[in-house]
């Protein structure tokens, strides 16, 4: 399960750059206005010229912070336990004082569009709640499917119903900046993470248990 969380967190950052780029390029050849709600309002002009889906999936898979991501997770595989241990000092010992710091940063990000995500449409709060629930369900059927443990189903349901709390909005500050912060972090932060803590886990345990 362990692995499966490291593997859960490429394909959806591969997803977010392409769907980006992809827009980028159809938009290339528009100017574009900043209106007063803080919306992109795209102003006339020629039609963009189709960019070729393989000149998007190459910068995609070349963006630096998701090189740097799916690079690390393979110099991990091909090293195993030699590299581990020579990388101890920065990856086990630092890394935990620099993850409390980064959580704290997230943490007051989150706080600070808490008032900007109350101004969002009512749907995105309700996909917050919602997707969760959504998720956890396909993983049940999965590990029904597949036939392993009720523990092991457990935690790919509270996984699926997980966003990505700290790979995935690092990311995403650096691959993608025109994204709106207060979005990824007070969805994911605000409303997805209290509601799997106080509801979600609780239920996901009790029904895998159960079934």
């Amino acid at each position: 399960m362990a692995a499966a969380m490291a593997l859960m967190e490429s394909p959806a950052i591969i997803m977010a750059v392409v769907f980006a780029n992809s827009l980028r390029s159809q938009h290339a050849s528009r100017s574009v206005q900043l209106g007063a709600g803080g919306t992109l309002a795209m102003a006339g002009g020629p039609s963009p010229t189709p960019v070729p889906l393989k000149k998007i999936l190459h910068e995609s898979f070349t963006d630096g912070a998701q090189l740097l991501l799916l690079g690390a997770m393979l110099i991990g595989m091909l090293t195993g336990e030699a590299g581990k241990a020579v990388m101890a000092p920065f990856s086990v010992d630092l890394f935990k004082g620099m993850l409390a710091f980064f959580l704290l940063d997230m943490g007051l990000m989150a706080a600070k569009g808490m008032a900007d995500l109350k101004k969002q449409p009512k749907w995105l709060v309700i996909y917050a709640l919602a997707a969760p629930l959504a998720h956890a369900t396909l993983a049940l059927l999965l590990a029904k499917l597949i036939g392993i443990s009720a523990g092991n189903t457990a935690l790919l349901m509270v996984l699926a119903a997980s966003a990505s709390y700290i790979a995935v909005p690092a990311v995403l500050r650096y691959a993608l900046p025109e994204a709106n912060p207060s979005l990824y972090f007070g969805m994911s932060l605000g409303v997805t993470f209290p509601f799997n803590i106080i509801l979600g886990i609780p239920l996901y345990v009790t029904v895998a248990t159960a079934l």
